[in-house]
């Protein structure tokens, strides 16, 4: 079901709603509608997706994880850690 709703906007909102719905190359009344059900989909919360949705943003979440071996430690072993100062000192001069 649907309803009509009437708003009375300034000529400026309306100049910059038209403005976007014709970069999005979209009728004026679509844009309004399109924007107002996203924005009321995101008040609903995570009852509004989909199984299979949650799912995806699980997946592209975990993409993010992980590790990346460099070769050597870089923990804080002291020893390690004069030996490279040392190589770096002798190599400056």
């Amino acid at each position: 079901m649907s309803q009509v709703l009437s708003l009375e906007l300034s000529d400026e909102v309306y100049a910059a709603l038209q403005e976007q719905a014709e970069v999005a190359g979209v009728s004026l009344p679509e844009l309004v509608a399109t924007s107002i059900e996203q924005q009321y989909g995101s008040l609903r919360g995570e009852n509004s997706q989909t199984e299979t949705e949650k799912e995806a943003d699980r997946q592209r979440f975990r993409s993010h994880a992980g590790s990346i071996n460099l070769g050597y430690a870089t923990g804080a072993d002291n020893e390690s850690i004069d030996v490279d100062l040392i190589r770096a000192y002798n190599n400056s001069f």
